[in-house]
């Protein structure tokens, strides 16, 4: 069963193939609107979302196919009543793919071990796939060719999207050029570089980190910044993290390093006046919006991917 848990799992022309098929999905969606015909999108949140649950209930009926959402808070699972096993063990006879959004990255890898049907990480802790391919379609629309392209990332290295971002430039023969504070809270796993490293070094690409941000923004194509304060970090830390990443923020200056026809990038939520300023993510530079809208586009392509697989195993 060919599923979507980590970038890292995935080949180069399956990244390249699924963002082959959301362009031309985006371009003629007409021509995929049955592509899901009588097929149940079973959504499973743990975390608060508005990109993910929308871009993918959207998704699934625009292709003729029925978006549930399962909240876990009021499911008996948070009650101890069931357990993750059993569970999926009963979703995937009712629905033929699953989304899920939660905190830890085990809970997703056990579930797919188990299900009968694709899974697909709509973000843990660890990872968030389908961003990243949003991502990587973003920033082909804007730059074309990925290969040697540079993306400096600004802010918290040890998170989900730092370290999609890590797996996927490096199968796309990116450089990926991370500007974080020291220190494991910090910057990203070692498991997560030493992995992102081997696949550069086959692919052209290059992953760099450093505690200088000026330096992990010089020359870029792009630069990308994501949140202070992921959905699992504790409120009490702000005002410490605020003063850790402050360094780190994308604004005018910053931006400076990178190339003049650089583009600015933030998954969302974002917050002005932390880790990008106004200025920045409310100019032209900035394609957070076109980010946003990817995310229903190449999401309708892995589902189809992901589909069509199992419908072939």
């Amino acid at each position: 069963m060919l599923h979507l848990l980590t970038l890292e799992e995935w080949t180069a022309q399956r990244i390249h193939d699924v963002l082959d098929l959301a362009a031309r999905v985006k371009a003629s969606p007409e021509d995929y609107h049955q592509a899901m015909h009588r097929k149940t999108l079973m959504m499973v949140f743990e975390k608060p979302s508005l990109r993910t649950r929308v871009s993918f209930e959207t998704g699934a009926n625009q292709m003729g196919g029925h978006g549930i959402f399962y909240d876990l808070a009021t499911s008996p699972l948070s009650s101890g009543k069931e357990n993750i096993a059993d569970m999926i063990r009963v979703m995937s006879r009712y629905a033929d793919i699953i989304m899920c959004r939660l905190f830890e990255q085990k809970h997703i890898e056990e579930m797919a071990a188990l299900s009968r049907v694709p899974m697909i990480n709509g973000l843990t802790n660890y990872a968030h796939p389908c961003q990243i391919l949003a991502d990587l379609q973003t920033i082909r629309e804007k730059k074309g060719d990925l290969k040697g392209l540079k993306l400096a990332y600004l802010g918290d290295g040890n998170n989900n999207v730092t370290h999609s971002l890590m797996f996927g430039c490096a199968k796309v023969g990116m450089h990926i050029s991370i500007g974080c504070p020291s220190g494991a809270e910090y910057a990203p796993l070692d498991t997560v570089t030493a992995s992102a490293e081997k696949t550069a070094a086959e692919t052209g690409g290059s992953v760099h980190i450093t505690t200088d941000a000026a330096e992990a923004a010089k020359d870029a194509d792009i630069v990308y910044t994501d949140s202070w304060m992921s959905y699992h970090i504790p409120l009490h830390k702000s005002e410490a993290r605020v003063k850790v990443f402050n360094p780190y923020q994308v604004n005018a200056e910053l931006m400076a390093h990178a190339k003049k026809d650089a583009i600015f990038m933030n998954c969302l939520p974002a917050m002005r006046g932390y880790e990008q300023t106004a200025e920045v993510i409310d100019s032209p530079a900035s394609v957070v919006f076109d980010q946003a809208e990817n995310r229903l586009h190449v999401q309708k392509a892995v589902m189809i991917t992901l589909l069509e697989a199992a419908n072939n195993a």
